[in-house]
């Protein structure tokens, strides 16, 4: 096929199903599958499902076993459409809702899926209507999960470099990435409404930074470098997303490799860790954990007369009791001091991580493949029921407490 969205190439899809899924299983992913409600049809995904999921003998799943694969792989999270309010249709809320229902009902559950998670296409940023009309017009019973796409840019059609930008830009971007807040707020009130018990998740299954492609590369691919910006964007919205985890259950990066706000670059054999990625294997210790909650009074981030809040904050407890706090900087100049009262936890030691840079615009390339990587914080001290912690500019610090 020609893929009239994305640079216009010709996709043989030769890294299909069993390539993704087989990839999956060696990394120890969950896969997340997204079905086509655009120019495809319900059988397409009825049969879709069974030849990924069903374990018994029926057409597809004998067809899965002649490409080689004896046992389904019981894939649980499925996207019924994606952007149906876009790219993927063009469609109407109320046009989607019944979309949605028919798809769905023929999205048949099996004993080894543990039940299929059904996301719907959500919202495209703040398009609260959208969500008013999906939670009204679809059955809960029918629902899992409610998308949310939303990306961080200084202008849409002004984008900017990935690299080279003015701390005016930064500024602008840092905006937009805060706004994840009011957002996730503002579509879990609409949720609230129709779902009290919260057992609908919010899914943000696009978010990130977005700049004008590299130089040199294809336009519809999004190739984009990675700075300790997106660090900033990483730092903050994981923040946000731990804070809101009674409604945000699920959240990705959409493009991993290669496109937007990437975790790993690759050139033929080379590869690189990006900002991003540091970020995420910092936080991945909140995985799992109970959410502690924390109030921060910070200091503004100022640039002329704008203001944005400085320091960003979230903590858990893990299964073994020990106690975790993030915490991100974006003040583009200046230092920040915070002061945590820790009394309640039984503190006895204290140790910490940080990401930083001498420059907001650096960046991992191939020749310098570990420019910006995580080093042992010593900015954090303990002083009776008191952590106080010293961050530089543009910096994202985990601390460990037991």
């Amino acid at each position: 096929m020609v893929n009239n969205w994305w640079g216009g190439v010709t996709e043989d899809n030769s890294f299909g199903t069993h390539d993704f899924l087989n990839m999956c299983e060696l990394l120890g992913a969950e896969p997340y599958l997204a079905g086509n409600v655009g120019g495809g049809t319900v059988q397409e995904l009825s049969d879709w499902v069974q030849y990924v999921n069903f374990d018994g003998k029926s057409p597809m799943s004998d067809l899965r076993k002649q490409n080689g694969r004896e046992k389904p792989w019981k894939v649980k999270f499925w996207g019924v459409g994606n952007e149906a309010w876009g790219c993927g249709g063009n469609m109407r809320a109320e046009y989607y809702a019944d979309i949605y229902r028919k798809y769905a009902t023929f999205m048949a559950d099996w004993s080894n899926t543990g039940g299929l998670f059904r996301i719907a296409s959500g919202a495209n940023s703040s398009d609260y209507n959208w969500t008013e009309v999906l939670m009204k017009n679809i059955p809960l019973n029918m629902l899992s999960g409610l998308a949310l796409h939303h990306y961080s840019f200084v202008e849409w059609n002004k984008k900017g470099s990935a690299t080279d930008y003015t701390e005016e830009q930064y500024f602008q971007t840092m905006k937009t990435a805060l706004f994840m807040d009011t957002l996730i707020q503002k579509h879990t009130a609409i949720m609230d409404k129709y779902d009290p018990a919260k057992k609908i998740a919010l899914v943000v299954d696009e978010w990130g930074g977005w700049y004008d492609v590299q130089k040199g590369t294809n336009p519809g691919f999004l190739y984009q470098q990675n700075t300790m910006r997106d660090a900033m964007i990483a730092g903050v919205t994981l923040n946000i997303f731990n804070n809101h985890s009674d409604r945000v259950r699920m959240a990705n990066l959409a493009q991993a490799i290669n496109v937007l706000q990437a975790v790993i670059l690759t050139d033929q054999e080379k590869m690189i860790l990006t900002p991003t990625y540091h970020v995420m294997e910092m936080y991945n210790v909140h995985q799992d954990a109970t959410l502690l909650p924390v109030k921060v009074t910070t200091p503004d981030y100022v640039l002329g007369s704008r203001r944005l809040p400085a320091v960003s904050v979230s903590a858990s407890k893990d299964s073994v009791g020990i106690t975790h706090i993030s915490l991100t900087n974006i003040d583009a100049k200046k230092d920040q001091a915070v002061s945590i009262d820790v009394k309640n936890l039984g503190v006895k030691s204290l140790t910490g991580r940080i990401l930083s840079s001498n420059k907001l615009q650096e960046f991992n390339s191939f020749e310098n493949p570990d420019r910006i990587k995580p080093a042992i914080f010593k900015g954090a001290s303990l002083n009776g029921n008191t952590v106080t912690v010293k961050m530089p500019p543009f910096s994202v610090v985990v601390l460990e407490l037991k």
